[in-house]
């Protein structure tokens, strides 16, 4: 059946303008301060963001989810400043987080999604959980543009003064001695196998 009563906050992406729209977001430490240049309160970057993302049928979702109580539920939501903003922030991340201090999180973060869904908010746990976030986003600080296209969310471009990335760096083709050398991945290869091929040995000595 139509739901197109249901959305308040954007239009369908087939109604969509058929340009698309380019948005920069500035983040510090890992928090947006600014659209378009503009600096922002958190609500005032919600609203801007809601409202561009809106006009571009951007953060529709259709799910059914799992209830506190135990039953399953459908939900359908519409969060374009959230889906943006969500978007930008990984980007960001990408460029100036390390690793394996995004591999932790990322593992954490569903049990921390899960205590505020649950309303845990001012539980020692989430608390416990949040001082590692903040501390995870001290180098998330820079800008990324993306570009809005009927329902779409694409990066455009991302810089930081605190980038992990270095060109110089991750290329296969400078001097070995002053960027990444090829030949040592065969040490390291060699040194990260080690276990497998113990266990490989181990079970072909229980299958004979």
């Amino acid at each position: 059946p139509s739901n197109k009563d249901m959305f308040k906050l954007s239009v369908a992406p087939e109604d969509a303008p058929d340009k698309p729209e380019y948005v920069t977001l500035d983040f510090l430490k890992g928090h947006c301060v600014a659209v378009n240049g503009k600096r922002l309160s958190p609500l005032g970057v919600m609203k801007t963001l809601n409202k561009l993302g809106g006009k571009h049928g951007v953060g529709r979702v259709d799910m059914v989810e799992n209830r506190y109580v135990g039953m399953k539920s459908r939900g359908v939501y519409e969060t374009p400043g959230g889906a943006i903003l969500h978007f930008a922030h990984r980007q960001m991340e990408t460029l100036t987080m390390d690793r394996e201090v995004m591999h932790l999180r990322d593992s954490l973060i569903p049990r921390y999604a899960e205590l505020v869904y649950y309303g845990y908010w001012f539980s020692p746990e989430r608390i416990a959980l949040q001082a590692f976030i903040t501390e995870s986003q001290q180098n998330v600080t820079g800008t990324v543009r993306v570009k809005l296209y009927k329902g779409n969310i694409m990066v455009a471009g991302r810089k930081s003064p605190v980038s992990l990335y270095n060109p110089a760096i991750a290329t296969m083709e400078a001097d070995p001695t002053k960027a990444y050398n090829q030949d040592d991945a065969t040490g390291f290869i060699r040194l990260n196998a080690l276990r497998l091929k113990v266990a490989a040995q181990v079970q072909r000595k229980k299958t004979r």
